[in-house]
């Protein structure tokens, strides 16, 4: 309990023996992470978890990105149709029923760490909780050891997180971006 109310967390667990999607040659398993700090518990701001349960009512598949028979997808047959489109967005390519404006042109999982990372730098996260939180080895012994991440600074990171979350929505409220591909003209010695 904090300030008399309860505290919920919903999170996401990466298991040690079988936390990541492998693949090699033409086969994908379940196996352990990368090292043994990846494997770890994620806990999710309010805004995220209800993005992820509106994700999971569309299908019955215990995994979040699969196919549409809730097969796992192959890593470059989820870049391709999932995050490229995403992040490129597709306003170029022909006889897309849906078009999508650029989220951020090139952006890649890895830069989505590091921009969570510096969110959790300019929120005043410790760096215990933003190793833990990123899987992260700390390599000074007596922090790793005796270092634990309080559920007030857990919450105080997930509130950081939420109100991130809800300034960059009303941002993009007021300033939307339009809805075709703007015609864009340059000057200066760029435009011969």
């Amino acid at each position: 309990m904090i300030g008399g109310r309860p505290v919920l967390f919903a999170a996401v667990t990466i298991d040690l023996r079988t936390g990541t999607l492998h693949e090699s040659a033409h086969s994908r398993w379940l196996g352990a992470p990368k090292t043994a700090s990846s494997a770890r518990v994620i806990t999710l701001p309010p805004f995220l978890i209800g993005l992820l349960r509106q994700h999971l009512q569309r299908h019955d598949n215990e995994f979040i990105f699969t196919t549409k028979t809730g097969k796992w997808l192959w890593r470059s047959t989820f870049i391709r149709r999932v995050r490229q489109p995403a992040v490129n967005g597709n306003e170029t390519m022909p006889h897309r029923r849906i078009r999508t404006v650029p989220i951020r042109p090139g952006l890649t999982f890895h830069g989505l760490r590091h921009s969570h990372k510096t969110w959790l730098i300019a929120g005043g996260a410790p760096e215990i909780a933003q190793a833990r939180r990123l899987g992260h080895h700390l390599t000074n012994r007596v922090t790793e050891v005796y270092s634990h991440v309080a559920t007030e600074v857990e919450l105080r990171l997930l509130n950081d997180l939420q109100h991130r979350w809800h300034t960059a929505t009303l941002n993009v409220r007021a300033h939307p971006a339009p809805s075709e591909p703007a015609n864009r003209r340059l000057s200066g010695p760029l435009a011969a």
